[in-house]
């Protein structure tokens, strides 16, 4: 989701929930994303996931922003949509669980996602997942183009 501010292009990024994110800030943000199911479409499954993660009912105009493959392997397939958040509702997130503390034996629940912001293009290149920065400029040009 992106919006603009005063002619200023920003993106809506999240911080990943957890307790191995939870100290982390610089390239740990991200854009909202999941898993495809079957029989879904990529589109589909963004809208979907940036529901699922957010609380956040997205609508509108969706610009595909192409994809990028991360250092996993992982490749993540990008659209952007213009938008807006109120910051002073909170986030409805699900929940994933892993064992914690590791090698307890005690499993606990996390939110995907612990906290969601609006950033300038500048702070939004800083604190993404270095991989997707790629999508902050293929966004930028495509208002660049407009």
């Amino acid at each position: 989701m992106f919006r603009i501010v005063e002619g200023q292009l920003e993106a809506f990024l999240v911080h990943p929930g957890g307790p191995y994110f939870k100290k982390k800030d610089v390239g740990a943000w991200t854009i909202p994303k999941g898993e495809i199911e079957e029989g879904e479409s990529m589109l589909d499954t963004a809208k979907r996931e940036f529901q699922e993660e957010t609380g956040i009912q997205p609508i509108g105009k969706f610009i595909s922003i192409d994809s990028v493959t991360q250092k996993g392997g992982k490749t993540v397939h990008a659209w952007a949509f213009e938008g807006d958040w109120d910051e002073s509702k909170p986030l409805k997130s699900n929940d994933f669980e892993i064992e914690w503390p590791p090698r307890s034996g005690k499993k606990q629940k996390f939110p995907e996602i612990d906290r969601a912001e609006f950033f300038s293009l500048d702070i939004a290149k800083q604190k993404i997942n270095t991989a997707q920065i790629e999508f902050l400029d293929k966004l930028e040009n495509y208002f660049k183009s407009e």
